[in-house]
């Protein structure tokens, strides 16, 4: 069913926030939207949050702020307390209706999967189907794949500019496949074939990935291009190249930007939006990580270097 807004619109009116939550969103399975919201007040106005539509998708949320003697609710009563954990994630079914009385300061990320995603996971071959998730009203789950994917799509909700969409797509699949398996029963029947891609197929993906730097093009679109689905492709392209796309392209951003500084006498904030890059600041703050020097002392060494 279509909905009148974002995800993250919709969420944050619910909680009664002044403002729209950061959000992220992907369309890499079925053309379907997942999104991922971090939620936040530290001087909430008490009341019972508000319901989102009832319908046949999932939300996920992993805690960033204890939350003691959080009352509960599901289909318009009030059914338990429970103390809720910074770490811990717990899963909640829209068509229950889920909703809690907000009297303290909360801090979360909401992970937003419709039924149709999982079921998108559960078509790959040699699969099952998901049958129902685990939503337990008021248990937490101390799940440390969720806390990992979290952690690094937390970055990318605080820098949107510097997040480009083949990352978002890769975390939030594999948090949904993570999900179908950890608690929808999601077993594999058969083995997968594990074979990459032919050499003329690794060639014509790359090249589309290169020729949007900037990483605004979606698994779904590279995928396509191929004729593979969004999983397959991603397997059989770090099968051959040993790294998942997004990484791919990291690494080439990285690789054009020393061309650059060795060939060209441009300033690093050209390089750094012609290497696909946000700004400078995310140039230098990837160069250093990646690399272990600044642009800057790199380009020194290069120059410095004999031909």
């Amino acid at each position: 069913m279509a909905q009148s807004a974002p995800f993250g619109q919709r969420l944050g009116k619910i909680l009664h926030l002044k403002d729209a939550p950061p959000t992220l969103t992907t369309r890499s399975l079925r053309s379907l939207e997942l999104a991922v919201t971090e939620t936040r007040n530290d001087d909430p106005e008490p009341g019972l949050s508000g319901s989102l539509t009832a319908e046949d998708a999932f939300l996920v949320s992993l805690k960033l702020h204890d939350y003691p003697d959080c009352e509960l609710w599901e289909r318009g009563k009030s059914l338990m307390k429970a103390d809720v954990r910074a770490g811990a994630t717990y899963l909640y079914d829209l068509k229950h209706d889920p909703r809690y009385v907000i009297d303290k300061p909360f801090h979360s990320l909401f992970f937003y999967l419709p039924r149709s995603a999982l079921d998108s996971v559960a078509e790959q071959p040699g699969t099952t189907r998901v049958d129902q998730l685990d939503c337990q009203l008021g248990m937490g789950h101390d799940d440390e794949v969720i806390r990992h994917i979290g952690a690094s799509l937390l970055q990318g909700l605080r820098r949107p500019d510097e997040t480009n969409q083949l990352f978002v797509d890769h975390m939030m699949i594999a948090l949904t496949a993570h999900v179908a398996q950890t608690y929808g029963g999601l077993r594999r029947i058969s083995k997968l074939p594990r074979g990459g891609l032919p050499a003329w197929q690794v060639k014509r993906a790359c090249e589309k990935l290169e020729s949007d730097l900037g990483g605004t093009f979606s698994l779904q679109l590279v995928a396509a291009e191929l004729g593979f689905s969004v999983s397959h492709f991603s397997r059989a392209f770090r099968t051959s190249t040993g790294l998942p796309p997004h990484q791919w392209l990291l690494r080439r951003r990285i690789d054009t930007a020393k061309q650059l500084m060795r060939v060209r006498d441009l300033p690093l904030s050209e390089i750094a939006i012609a290497a696909g890059f946000a700004n400078q600041s995310h140039f230098t703050r990837v160069f250093s990580t990646m690399v272990g020097v600044s642009p800057g002392a790199w380009r020194r060494g290069a120059q410095g270097a004999p031909d």
